[in-house]
């Protein structure tokens, strides 16, 4: 079969790759620093994508290397574990490009001999047995591949790789569209689907023949690139006698070489023998057609010329060979092309080194320098050479080549010349012996950089105490504008802005406090709002009694000593365990093994805990641990700490203990509790709730609540529970300084959210902001010593700032005045000590398992920790530290180390009969056998240590599980796992997906099981008598109604009264007849009905009633099932929570969500979804929900379709270190200086605004960071300044609150404001006609467009738009900005852009240029002497301006300073040791690029909504989950909101149309979605 028959079926593969990208998932493929998963790069994705970025120039191959390197050192220092593949079948694609054949040749061999990673490119193709084996035996986690090739072959043979990849459930990550930042790298993700799979395995066939097919084209444009230039001459011809020309050369040069030299002389000496042989043959020959074989027969290039070319070629490589990369770094930029024929000989040349490349390994024996294989052509220099020799040395100019150079050259063509051999191929000198020139003539020729216009460096002068105190040491060394210089003077003078007071009426200007909505109206005294906060209240106590059971305790303030409690419930339990194994003791002869055995083997989780027996007089509830005593003495002693201990340890202990003592202080002192998710507010909040009850004094209450979604008693509470962001919002709002000052202490929760995703940089403000002490919990931190110094260096700094402010107050009080004393004076008898309080002990023990399916059914397998590790892991690492071990897996650790080795000395020591701490004990205790676990884990240590490798192995390789992989459709078999672990009594369980989608499928597909079991179990008759009891039901109804009017007309006679009666018994009867047969057998369901009351279940239903998933929800539950994800509306998440923890919802499927800190402890936890985010932090975090303490003695963690490895991965990887984000933004600088300027107590605001800036994580110990930091601090102002934010006093002026309000959203935030200064909203917003208020719906449109473009902005991949498909209610592809507001913006852009550029250059000081020399991961260093004695080397590099701020690998291509100010300026330009990158510049470009050059299209969800209003066109046509499609539209009506109470506020005429127009479209946004 030919390559056509296969087009019609490769096009519907490809739009089955196409329908997939716009569901593609753009997240993160690492998470924060961990170890990722083993992933693929597909080694010719990852050439394509270099080779097509836009600021390389063809033939330059070291700056290629940089791009290539850079890359690949970013996947490696964010945790990146990756193997790079390329296939054989691969290299056909580059017969039209010989350039890059020899390009990827060298790559290859780079990668394998100059690095440490990991390439194979010993598979055929993608649909090799031998491919498919290595997929499942490595079993990696996604694929890095391009999905478009440099032509449609190329394109083709990707898509195969991506199908193949889906098959072996391998998931691909597309290479085009990503994105990176500090801690991440952004991608899209396609995964792996069931219909994917099924597609390969039905066209299996087809897919090998057409893969067949495709490889037979490839090979055939083989032949017809090579025939025009190597004539009769064949592939293998050409491969001997590179061969040949090799093994000549070992004799010429016995001692050896570097690459460079090897490569040139033999690829110009073969490349002359086939142009003689070339020529020879076209004498021979008179047939015209024959002669015809290169371009023409009359401008054939004659052997002289190409003797002269490749003469300038050698003397190219000799200048490689002998410039520093500094040197070479000032090349002047060439524009002019080679002529045709030039171009032709040039592809010839690239083949011959390409032959010579591919028989590197005929050089063993012989001492070949392969590190310089990067750096083997430099074209831009090659057309320097010539450019000279051609134009400037014919019109006289002569520059000497200095005496080293000449030599090496002469060397380089003395060699060339034995080579040759078949004939002479003249001297070395003169260079030029002919006279055509090589290079086309062009009117600009040289690129001058240095001429191009640079914004001349200049700070606009500014003085504010801020600025002098952070930055104050580097302000002397900055260029500094003078007063009266023009761009001073035209600085945009704008009213100061007033933070408080309204314009016009003086009513006091709303924040985003006061924009947040408020959940009641606290003053008002209508029945129907109190009526809804008492029920609140009632529902919260009774949330909070579902969290834990414990009676309300009545605060009294002044210090009342808590009377003592010695009621010891915990340590009766464990004498209950003790008299129990007594018990069993009697019987031990029964079951044939040893007291000891016995108890580790069956009775583990039953061991005695040790547990402290005296009571402590603080606590009532139970009796505290050692660790937990000292956490009670830091909040005694008031001091702050880091608190590590494991999930359900009972750390949140200490936050009530704190809550209550500040409770009890006085009706003054706040503690503000900080959660990460709005979830966990809710859950804290209602415990507060239930836990206390205080009589406070009027319109103050006892607990208070802040997210972005509400705020209630948020500001007149004593306990505030709050999300990381809305604190910000509070701390740095100057005029709620005076609450601020209140608080005594904060919470936070869950701190390792510090390296999170979205808004890490947020708590690290938080942590540096506050003046008081602090308690930071976490159960997962691998780095807490430099967490609790770097907070320790803060509370230094707080402790000099506090003097100090104490010092002026007592100065102040001395002079008369006693302003804010006594109300700070409690805030001052804090400690400044941070402690670290670490504990590691789990309560109860986890054990895993693993499922798979055989046969139809799911089975389990017992996962052994231990089968994790390798005797390498163990050697190097020793065994982790959490890795911990069941007393019953310990056993099973003895019995394989006694059985792999027969002769083992130390087994009877060990035995667990004669083991030193068991000895004469009846009862042994949990710690014993800790014990024991230890010494067993160090015996086998030592078995490697000594030698003994191979039986340490035996005893890991028997612990491993024996699994078969799985090929069934897991989804299908997600019902049958959830049933089988109710038959083993496993419920209730939490089952953790990543997807949300998924999540709602899942719980909804265990339902249907459920229904369907009921329908085929339901008796047949049954459906029928339900009908004929429904209908008689109907019409007793209609009796009774009936009878009641008859009843109202007569004079109710005793008779009719009875009548009524009877039709009323009839009617309760039906009922329940009815509601019996339509009940839920107890089989069908998993929730247990006697767990909740039918009182309570109504209650928990009718808050749900008007909700989104509410019906969804109930339909679930009453099934035993329910989901939990983020996009839930709280009031749906409590009902899940509320039920699963009362016991009656007993199935959970969730995200990561429920794994922040919320109280839903469960028998079991199973992991059904492999994703990035399932990684060692998120895996400790959700299995830490399993086992209930006090319920479950034991936890299980099973896991489902996740592969092997991964499984493995989790247990033993350490979980991340926590390290610093880039700490501020733009918008957050303007916020810091609103603070300063405007904040009530102006010491303090100062203190507090120095504090962020001093002390961010990022720069902690790391000096060349911290300034840094002040240069972007300095770049911040300079910006905001000529925008005209700020005045050259630090003073916020104009729209600064208008951009603060929208901080979320930068840079968007900037360009609206720009937008709406140059009148661009006032020209659009026109009413329907004059004196009207109302805007047609084409205005409201436009304005939607304009908005769609600036928030909220999601990209589809650049390849969806060749997508054959039809779209039915949305556009989907977001249009372009109207003309006049795309001007705006790009004017906008060109000032951000302008301004970074200067920052950047000023900033380049700070590079490391040892490193900028080197490449990143290779670290092959271009330093070296430079070359002083050649006058031409000078002449050539001489562009010495312009090449301060980018990486001098980039300068290779001719790229300039310059090339900054162009839009959209990819990050590896920019010197990488000055850890900026672009993201921290607010530009929006209107257009977006991929690294390919493609336009990536916005998904018009906003835009598409607000014309059709229906949620299920956004999943139809544009690709979007429901949930999430919802969020976004609900955060997209938020900004509107926000924007139109700003307006409101701001604009001077309240009549304003564009007032008026965001108000309608406010109004009517919100409308459409509360309809959905």
């Amino acid at each position: 079969m030919g390559f056509e028959e296969h087009t019609e079926f490769l096009k519907e593969m490809s739009e089955l790759i196409l329908n997939e990208m716009p569901k593609a998932e753009y997240s993160s493929i690492f998470n924060d620093f961990v170890e990722s998963d083993f992933f693929l790069i597909d080694g010719d994705s990852l050439l394509v994508t270099c080779i097509c970025e836009k600021s390389l120039k063809q033939g330059q191959d070291l700056h290629f290397f940089y791009l290539v390197e850079r890359y690949l050192v970013d996947l490696i220092n964010k945790g990146g574990q990756f193997a790079i593949v390329f296939f054989k079948d691969a290299e056909y694609a580059y017969f039209d490009f010989p350039e890059l054949l020899s390009l990827r040749t060298a790559l290859i061999l780079h990668l394998q001999h100059n690095n440490t990673i990991d390439v194979r490119t010993t598979f055929s193709g993608c649909l090799s047995k031998e491919w498919e084996t290595f997929l499942k035996e490595s079993c990696p986690y996604f694929l890095i591949v391009a999905d478009e090739g440099l032509n449609h072959l190329q394109t083709q043979l990707f898509n195969f790789l991506i199908i193949q990849s889906w098959a072996m459930k391998v998931n691909a990550v597309l290479s085009s569209g990503q994105a990176s930042d500090i801690l991440r790298l952004y991608a899209y993700f396609m995964p792996s689907k069931h219909s994917n799979r099924v597609f390969f395995k039905e066209n299996k066939q087809q897919i090998e023949n057409a893969y067949k097919a495709l490889n037979k084209q490839l090979k055939e444009c083989r032949v017809l690139a090579f025939k025009p230039l190597f004539g009769n001459l064949i592939w293998d011809n050409m491969m001997e006698e590179a061969r040949e020309t090799i093994s000549l050369l070992k004799q010429l040069w016995p001692e050896g070489s570097d690459i460079r030299r090897v490569l040139c002389v033999i690829s110009c000496s073969l490349s002359l023998r086939m142009h003689h042989h070339f020529l020879e043959n076209r004498k021979k020959t008179t047939s015209c057609q024959e002669t015809n074989i290169q371009q023409g027969e009359s401008n054939c290039l004659s052997l002289q010329e190409i003797e002269d070319l490749c003469k300038l070629h050698c003397l190219s490589v000799v200048f490689l060979l002998h410039l520093p990369l500094p040197q070479r770094a000032c090349i002047r930029s060439i524009t002019s092309r080679w002529i045709k024929n030039i171009q032709a000989f040039l592809k010839m040349k690239k083949w011959c080194e390409h032959f010579i490349l591919s028989n590197i390994d005929t050089f063993e024996f012989w001492n070949l320098n392969l590190i310089h294989l990067c750096d083997l052509s430099d074209e831009l220099l090659l057309k320097n050479i010539a450019f000279y020799y051609e134009n400037e040395n014919v019109q006289g100019l002569q520059m000497s080549l200095g005496d080293v150079i000449m030599k090496d050259y002469e060397y380089l063509w003395n060699a060339v010349s034995k080579l040759v051999r078949k004939f002479d191929v003249g001297q070395p000198f003169p260079l030029r012996t002919t006279k055509l020139n090589f290079l086309k003539k062009n009117p600009l020729t040289i690129k001058d950089s240095s001429k191009e216009k640079m914004p001349s460096l200049g700070f606009i002068p500014m003085s504010s105490e801020v600025i002098d105190k952070f930055a104050g040491d580097i302000l002397k060394d900055l260029p500094f504008l003078k007063r009266d210089d023009p761009r001073v003077t035209a600085l945009v003078k704008h009213k100061e802005f007033d933070e408080l007071l309204h314009w016009h009426s003086r009513r006091p200007l709303s924040d985003d406090y006061d924009r947040t909505k408020r959940q009641f109206d606290e003053k008002s005294r209508d029945p129907y709002v109190l009526r809804s906060v008492q029920k609140y209240h009632v529902f919260q106590r009774f949330y909070g009694s579902s969290l834990e059971s414990i009676t309300s305790r009545i605060i009294v303030t002044q210090n009342i000593k808590p009377k003592k409690n010695f009621s010891v419930p915990k340590s009766k339990k464990a004498n209950v365990a003790g008299d129990d194994m007594k018990e069993k003791k009697k019987n031990k002869y029964s079951v044939g093994i040893g007291p000891i055995r016995f108890q580790l083997q069956y009775m583990g989780h039953h061991l005695i805990r040790d547990e402290r027996k005296d009571p402590d007089p603080r606590v009532q509830d139970f009796i505290p641990d050692t660790w937990q005593r000292e956490l009670l003495d830091v909040v005694d002693n008031n001091e702050s700490a880091v608190i590590v201990a494991p999930t359900s340890s009972g750390k949140t202990y200490v936050s009530y203990y704190c809550m209550e003592k500040v409770l009890k202080e006085s009706q003054e002192g706040v503690v503000v509790y900080v959660a990460p998710t709005k979830a966990l507010v809710n859950q804290v909040a209602a415990t507060v709730q239930n836990r206390y009850t205080k009589t406070m004094p009027d319109g103050e209450c006892l607990c208070g609540v802040f997210t972005r979604d509400y705020r209630h008693n948020a500001l007149n509470c004593q306990v505030l529970i709050t999300v990381p962001a809305c604190l910000e919002i509070l701390l740095l709002a100057p005029h709620r300084q005076k609450w601020v000052k209140r608080i005594r202490y904060v919470i936070f929760d869950e701190v390792h959210c510090l390296g999170g995703e979205i808004g890490a940089e947020i708590w690290e403000h938080l942590l540096v902001m506050i003046r008081c002490p602090f308690l930071a919990l976490s159960a997962t931190i691998s780095n807490p010593e430099h967490l609790t110094e770097w907070l320790q260096s803060v509370k230094r700094y707080w402790k000099q700032a506090d003097s100090v402010i104490e010092q002026n107050i007592a100065a102040k009080r001395s002079a008369g005045s006693r302003a804010n004393y006594h109300k700070d004076y409690s805030q001052r008898k804090q400690s400044y000590k941070v402690r670290l309080v670490l504990y590691g002990e789990r309560y109860n023990d986890l054990e895993k398992h693993v499922c798979s399916v055989k046969h139809n059914d799911i089975h389990f397998e017992h996962f052994h920790p231990c089968a994790v590790l390798t005797t390498d892991h163990i050697e190097r690492y020793g065994f982790p530290s959490d890795l911990i071990l069941s007393p019953r897996e310990t056993i099973e650790l003895y019995d394989s180390m006694f059985e792999c080795w027969e002769s083992w000395p130390r087994a009877q020591e060990l035995c667990p009969e004669n083991f030193i701490h068991f000895k004469n004990k009846i009862v042994i205790k949990k710690m014993d056998a800790r014990k024991y676990e230890e010494s067993l884990k160090a015996e086998l240590a030592n078995w490697i240590k000594n030698g003994n490798v191979e039986e340490a192995k035996m005893v890991l390789k028997n612990l491993s599980p024996d699994l078969a992989l799985s090929s069934e459709n897991m989804t299908q078999m997600f019902p049958l796992l959830v049933e089988k672990l109710k038959k083993m009594e496993k419920l209730p369980a939490i089952f953790f997906l990543f997807n949300l989608g998924d999540v709602e499928n899942r719980a909804k597909s265990v339902s249907t099981f459920l229904k369907n079991k009921q329908e085929r179990e339901r008796p047949p008759k049954a459906d029928k008598e339900a009908h004929d009891m429904a209908t008689k039901l109907r019409k007793v109804k209609k009796s009774i109604e009936k009878q009641k009017t008859i009843e109202e007309k007569s004079q109710k006679k005793p008779r009719k009264m009875d009548k009524s009666l009877i039709y009323e018994a009839e009617h309760d009867n039906l009922l329940r007849n009815l509601e019996k047969n339509l009940e839920i057998p107890q089989e069908c369901t998993y929730a247990d009905q006697k767990a909740v009351s039918t009182e309570m279940l109504q209650m928990v239903f009718d808050r749900v009633k008007f909700t989104r998933k509410g019906a969804e929800l109930k339909a679930l539950a009453e099934r035993g099932v329910g989901y939990h994800h983020s996009a839930l509306n709280f009031k749906e998440k409590q009902l899940v929570e509320i039920l699963f923890r009362k016991g009656f919802v007993r199935v959970v499927t969730a995200t990561g969500t429920l794994a922040l800190g919320i109280n839903m402890p469960c028998k079991s936890v199973v992991f059904a979804q492999n994703s990035i985010y399932l990684d060692a932090l998120n895996y400790r975090q959700m299995s830490g929900r399993a086992g209930r303490r006090g319920q479950d003695l034991m936890g299980d963690v099973y896991f489902f379709d996740i592969p092997l490895p991964k499984i493995e991965k989790l247990i033993k990887s350490n979980v991340p270190e926590l390290r610093g984000q880039f700490p501020f933004s733009i918008t957050f600088v303007l916020r810091l200086m609103l603070l300063a300027a405007k904040g009530d107590d102006p010491e303090d605001a100062k203190a507090k605004v120095l504090s962020v800036l001093k002390h961010s994580l990022l720069s902690f110990k790391q000096p060349r960071t911290v300034e840094m930091l002040k240069l972007y601090f300095l770049f911040s102002l300079q910006l905001l300044v000529k925008e005209g934010y700020l005045n050259q006093e630090g003073n916020p002026i104009g729209f600064a609150g208008l951009v603060s309000h929208l901080h979320y959203h930068e840079p968007s935030n900037f360009v609206f404001v720009s937008f709406l200064v140059s009148g661009l909203f006032h020209k659009l917003c026109q009413p329907t006609h004059k004196g009207s208020k109302h805007f047609s719906q084409d205005v409201m449109e436009k304005l939607v467009l304009v908005l769609a473009n600036l928030f909220g902005r999601r990209y589809f991949p650049a390849k969806f738009q060749d997508a054959n498909v039809k779209f039915y209610q949305s556009k989907v592809f977001l249009e372009d900005l109207p003309k006049d507001f795309n001007a705006a913006l790009h004017k906008y852009n060109m000032t951000v852009t302008k301004d970074f550029a200067s920052f950047l250059l000023v900033v380049s000081k700070l590079a490391d240029m040892k490193q900028e020399y080197q490449l990143p991961l290779s670290k092959i260093n271009f330093m070296g002497k430079e070359c002083e004695d050649s006058q031409l080397v000078s002449h050539l590099m001489s562009c010495k301006e312009g090449r301060r701020a980018i990486s001098p690998f980039v300068c290779l291509s001719g790229n300039s300073d310059g090339d900054l100010l162009q839009p959209e300026t990819p990050d590896h330009v920019i010197l990488r040791t000055i850890g900026i990158s672009h993201t921290q510049a607010p530009l929006l470009w209107p257009q977006k690029y991929d690294r390919q050059g493609r336009r990536m299209p916005l998904n018009a969800y906003a835009l598409d909504f607000y014309k059709h209003g229906s949620l299920m066109g956004l999943v139809q046509d544009n690709r979007m989950n429901e949930s999430e499609a919802y969020w976004l539209l609900k955060d997209f009506s938020l900004t509107i909101q926000s924007i139109s109470v700003s307006l409101h506020e701001l604009c001077e005429n309240e009549e304003d149309n564009v007032v008026l127009a965001f108000e309608q479209l406010s109004e009517t946004f919100s409308e459409k979605l509360r309809k959905v």
